[in-house]
C-alpha cells in the first residue's frame, strides 16, 4: 500500500508577548492576551506560549528587557516558533533588533490586525482601503531578515530573508501600490457617496460595538436577511445595508466594522469612507456583549472612537446583548435568571435611559428592542417627513 499524506495545511505557531507600565495595565494583562490569542486564531495561528513583563516603559532598542528578549529567544528557537506576535505597536528600529534577536516573523498588534482586515475584506471598497493602510504602515517596516511581502509573493521562509537590493525594491513597488490604491479608493469613495445622497429621504441606523459583539446576529434578526455572522473577531469588514419597516416606517439599518482597542490609526484613515455609514447615521444602535468581563472598558473604546469621528452627540440605543451567557456573581448572593440579575442594579451602576437588555441569538427581549427602535426612527422619521400621521392602531 502506498503512503498516505495530509492535505491538511499546518498551523504556523506564536508564542504573545505583552507588558504592563501601570498597576491597571497589570491587573488585566490576561484579558488582553485572551483578546490577543483571539485575534491570533482569527488569523489561523496557534499559541503555544505567553510571555508578560511589567516595566516603567518600553525600552527604546528592544521593547523588552534584555533578559525576558533572551528568555523568548531560547523558546522560539528550542520549540521551532514561527511567529512572536506582540500586544503593543513596535517601531521599526525595534522590530528590526528583536528580528534578529528571534530570527522569525514578528507581528505587532496593528499588524495583525491589518492582515486579519485583508483576509475578511469581501468588497472591493473594503480591499482597497485594508491594502493601502497595510502598505503604508509596512513601508517604514520593512527589514533584510524578510518582509511581509512574502506573503503575496507566495514565498513561505522565514528565515535568510531579502537583502537590502530587494528592501529597495519592494519599496519602490509599495510607492507604487500606494500611488494606484489611492486612485482606486478615490474613485470608489465618488461612487458610495452618490449612493448614500440617494439615501437621505430616508431614516439611517448604524449598528455600532466591539467586534465580536453580536452586531451581525442582530442584523439578521432586525432585517430577515442572511448576514454574515461567525463567532470570531472581525467577522465584519464591510459596510452592509439593509431596509428595515417597523410598525410602517422604514428605515436603513448598517452594521459596520467592529471596533477594537488600540485599532490602528492607517486603519481608521483608510476606513473613513466605510465609517461614513456611522458619521451620516440619524441614530446609533451600540451592541454591547454584557457577558465580557470587560465590557465597561470596550463600551469605553467605542464612544472614544466614535469621538474620533466626530459621531459621540448623535442619538443612541444601548442594547446589551448575550444576556443568556452572563454569569452572576457569587459574591452577590443572587438568586434568580441572568437578565433579572442585570436589570436589578446589582451588575450595571447605572442604566442608560434608552438602553435594552436582549439576546439576539435567543432572541429574548426582541419585542422590547423594536419598540424602542421604532421610538426612536419615529422622532427622526418626523423631522423628514413633519406631516406624517401615525396609524391609528399605534396610537
Amino acid at each position: 500500500m502506498g503512503e498516505t499524506y495530509s492535505t491538511a495545511i499546518k498551523k504556523e505557531k506564536a508564542v504573545l508577548v505583552a507588558a504592563s507600565f501601570s498597576a491597571a495595565d497589570a491587573s488585566r494583562i490576561n484579558e488582553y492576551l485572551d483578546e490577543l490569542e483571539f485575534l491570533a486564531e482569527t488569523l489561523g495561528v496557534e499559541t503555544e506560549k505567553r510571555f508578560t513583563q511589567k516595566m516603567e516603559h518600553p525600552d527604546r532598542a528592544t521593547y523588552l528587557g534584555k533578559g525576558k528578549v533572551e528568555e523568548i529567544t531560547e523558546y522560539v528557537r528550542s520549540f521551532q516558533i514561527d511567529l512572536v506576535i506582540f500586544d503593543d505597536d513596535l517601531t521599526p528600529s525595534q522590530l528590526r533588533n528583536l528580528e534578529r534577536a528571534f530570527e522569525c516573523k514578528i507581528y505587532d498588534r496593528s499588524l495583525l490586525i491589518l492582515d486579519i482586515f485583508l483576509k475578511r475584506a469581501q468588497t472591493a471598497q473594503a480591499k482597497t482601503q485594508v491594502e493601502l493602510a497595510r502598505y503604508q504602515y509596512l513601508m517604514p517596516r520593512l527589514t533584510r531578515m524578510w518582509t511581509h511581502l512574502e506573503r503575496q509573493r507566495g514565498g513561505t521562509s522565514t528565515r535568510g530573508g531579502a537583502g537590502e537590493k530587494e528592501i529597495e525594491t519592494d519599496k519602490r513597488n509599495i510607492r507604487n501600490q500606494i500611488s494606484i490604491l489611492k486612485g482606486r479608493l478615490e474613485k470608489i469613495n465618488k461612487q458610495s457617496e452618490t449612493q448614500r445622497k440617494s439615501r437621505s429621504k430616508i431614516v439611517r441606523v448604524a449598528l455600532v460595538g466591539y467586534t465580536n459583539v453580536g452586531k451581525s446576529t442582530l442584523m439578521t434578526l432586525l432585517s430577515k436577511s442572511e448576514v454574515y455572522a461567525e463567532d470570531k473577531l472581525f467577522a465584519t469588514v464591510d459596510a452592509t445595508v439593509r431596509k428595515v419597516v417597523i410598525n410602517q416606517i422604514p428605515f436603513l439599518l448598517s452594521d459596520t466594522v467592529g471596533f477594537i482597542r488600540k485599532l490602528p490609526h492607517h486603519l481608521i484613515e483608510s476606513f473613513k469612507s466605510t465609517l461614513d455609514e456611522v458619521t451620516e447615521s440619524d441614530i446609533l444602535m451600540h451592541v454591547v456583549d454584557v457577558s465580557h468581563p470587560l465590557y465597561h472598558d470596550q463600551m469605553d473604546v467605542v464612544n472614544q472612537t466614535l469621538s474620533e469621528l466626530g459621531a459621540a452627540d448623535k442619538p443612541q440605543i444601548v442594547v446589551y446583548n448575550k444576556i443568556d451567557q452572563v454569569k452572576p456573581d457569587p459574591e452577590d448572593e443572587f438568586e434568580g435568571n441572568a437578565h433579572d440579575y442585570i436589570t436589578s442594579g446589582q451588575m450595571l451602576l447605572s442604566r442608560e435611559k434608552d438602553a435594552v437588555f436582549i439576546s439576539a441569538k435567543e432572541k429574548l427581549n426582541m419585542d422590547e428592542l423594536k419598540n424602542l427602535i421604532y421610538q426612536k426612527v419615529k422622532e427622526q422619521h418626523l423631522k423628514i417627513y413633519p406631516n406624517y400621521l401615525e396609524p391609528e392602531f399605534l396610537k
